[in-house]
């Protein structure tokens, strides 16, 4: 295992963004919700000024990440083939570098590349939380038993509204009335 996590050591939260590209949108169920949750969650991830990653599955015929769902601030961007992004060693390095220990995790497909990233980072032992209701896939069924099989494996399953609430952790932090405005927005 990768990673002892101990309740009284400080967690390195990371945001990961997987394949959010155009193309691959496109046929996904329910993509407007997942869109519109995937926003907040960045918008309250770069107020809250955590790390950022974003993959792009064969981005040369698939195209590049919806310009609107881009970080505004600074963020990593890993191109790939293969599905699982945890088989970039450019990801890996720059996980151990910046001592990230917990990813969550949302985007598409949920049954793919998703699936795969997650279930090998756990293997790995990173906490990878899982973000419901900013994954999907083509299928709905699909995107269900994915999710089944990852909880089932250790990831944590939470909702946007939920992750975002728990990063700001109190409402006497400064950012508080920004992140309130992002969710009730």
């Amino acid at each position: 295992m990768k990673y002892s996590i101990d309740k009284q050591l400080p967690k390195t939260n990371s945001l990961i963004l997987i394949d959010i590209q155009e193309k691959i949108l496109r046929p996904i169920f329910n993509k407007d919700l997942i869109k519109k949750n995937i926003k907040k969650l960045l918008n309250a991830y770069e107020i809250l000024d955590e790390n950022i990653f974003l993959s792009e599955q064969n981005p040369l015929k698939l195209g590049k990440t919806i310009a609107e769902l881009l970080p505004k601030g600074e963020f990593k961007r890993i191109e790939k083939m293969e599905f699982s992004l945890a088989n970039s060693q450019e990801f890996i390095k720059e996980l151990d570098k910046k001592k990230i220990t917990n990813l969550i995790v949302c985007g598409i497909e949920t049954h793919i590349c998703i699936q795969q990233t997650v279930l090998e980072l756990i293997r790995t032992g990173y906490e990878v939380i899982l973000i419901s209701d900013a994954t999907g896939s083509r299928n709905k069924l699909d995107h269900e038993i994915a999710l089944q099989r990852m909880m089932h494996k250790g990831a944590i399953l939470t909702t946007t509204e939920s992750i975002i609430f728990e990063l700001c952790k109190t409402a006497n932090r400064k950012e508080f009335k920004e992140i309130s405005n992002i969710i009730k927005n």
